[in-house]
């Protein structure tokens, strides 16, 4: 009997690490398409996935373009007559592209238009051009934006999934940030 239990107990041990990792998020096929604001995977196909200290290398070296993808608050539709709206301000990393709503799931053709610009901008046409795209942490927002600038054919792609939370924890410097114009939709 004690030696059957023992047996379990060392296959519950060994199964142990396995479940734990099935349990964390794995890439989806496609795009992620909700709830945003979840657990990232550790990875994302064809990208380098940084560190906060890789990815301040970088921007000090100022080797790659940084590409922030944070959604922007819509302006609530039933405000009264004469209310005046502050948008929220966005503190980003310096020298940043600040691309805003190009990280959801689907992305109309004016929005997908508008994030293709904007990588064309970052790049400057180059797309074997160091691209790094961030949000927050725990964001699929930059996970998805990160792979759909794959998609597009860059081939030079960074993924930083702590992104500004990560980098203020570092206590590195942000600036405020004003998103790129964009297309009405």
């Amino acid at each position: 009997m004690r030696r059957h239990l023992a047996a379990a107990l060392v296959a519950a041990a060994l199964a142990a690490p396995a479940l734990a990792q099935q349990q964390e998020p794995f890439e989806p096929e496609g795009y992620r398409t909700d709830n945003y604001r979840a657990p990232v995977p550790a990875t994302l196909v064809r990208a380098r996935v940084l560190t906060t200290g890789e990815a301040e290398e970088i921007w000090r070296a100022k080797s790659g373009a940084f590409i922030d993808v944070l959604p922007r608050p819509p302006k609530p539709k039933n405000l009264p007559d004469g209310t005046v709206w502050r948008d929220m301000p966005r503190k980003n990393i310096p020298g940043s592209l600040w691309l805003p709503d190009t990280g959801y799931g689907a992305l109309p053709p004016v929005m997908d238009d508008y994030f293709q610009r904007g990588l064309a901008r970052a790049s400057r046409g180059d797309k074997a051009a160091l691209l790094v795209i961030y949000c927050l942490a725990d964001c699929w927002m930059s996970w998805n934006a990160a792979k759909r600038a794959l998609a597009y054919g860059y081939s030079n792609v960074a993924w930083y999934p702590d992104g500004t939370d990560g980098w203020e924890r570092a206590k590195l410097p942000t600036d405020e940030a004003q998103p790129e114009p964009r297309p009405e939709q």
